[in-house]
């Protein structure tokens, strides 16, 4: 059986996964997935923060008895994969991410945030925040408050460092998609080099919103990589 675990990215969710886990199912795959805390209709718990989502995934992985399991982590879900594996270099098996920030530093943080201030989100994009209280409940706006509170802390301290990227001995395919206005092309490249092994991949005609991204291409894509 080829198991996969899909992680979702910040202020986002597992159902947002689903078309990508549908079209791997094609593929052969058993598809494990979650929401972190505070995200869907998951609590929130005490901590939140990459640490906290990366203890939640090695809690997951032994609750449902995978050992060395695939993962492919979109956007902060490759992040928390990547962190989590430089910590236990033995507990996962290939990490395929998409969409993943890597470049973290005060100034970065300060204009990620300024996208996630709820009174503005209500005003300027009325449909955003009716679907992100669909997809959160009420809790939606804490859950962007707190996710700014993430990059803050990123900005001071960027847990993956030079350090801890060479720390991953897992095979990480690194994606991008074409027209991704969040993440850079050297930020991708920097890490590339930095992990032990790594390569690097494209999407065509997508943008950073999952949604933009072909599922039946990717899922193409992440069978190639892992088999």
């Amino acid at each position: 059986m080829k198991n996969i675990i899909l992680l979702h990215g910040a202020i986002g969710s597992q159902e947002q996964l689903n078309p990508l886990a549908s079209e791997l199912k094609h593929f052969g795959f058993k598809v494990f997935s979650f929401n972190f805390s505070g995200h869907g209709m998951a609590p929130f718990q005490k901590a939140f923060g990459i640490p906290q989502f990366a203890q939640e995934l090695l809690v997951f992985i032994n609750q449902n008895k995978l050992q060395m399991v695939d993962v492919f982590g979109y956007s902060m879900g490759g992040y928390v994969a990547l962190y989590l594996s430089s910590l236990q270099p033995n507990l996962i098996g290939r990490i395929v991410t998409l969409g993943t920030k890597f470049a973290w530093d005060p100034v970065t943080a300060e204009k990620e945030i300024k996208q996630l201030q709820p009174e503005q989100i209500k005003v300027k994009v009325p449909k955003f925040a009716v679907a992100l209280e669909k997809r959160h409940g009420e809790k939606w706006e804490l859950l962007l408050n707190q996710t700014a509170q993430l990059m803050i802390a990123l900005g001071e301290f960027n847990l993956l460092n030079k350090k801890s990227l060479e720390n991953i001995k897992s095979k990480v395919f690194l994606g991008m998609a074409e027209h991704d206005s969040m993440v850079t092309d050297d930020e991708t490249q920097g890490v590339a080099e930095t992990i032990v092994n790594a390569e690097r991949y494209f999407i065509k005609a997508a943008e950073h919103p999952i949604e933009t991204v072909d599922s039946g291409l990717l899922a193409k894509q992440i069978n190639q990589f892992l088999y």
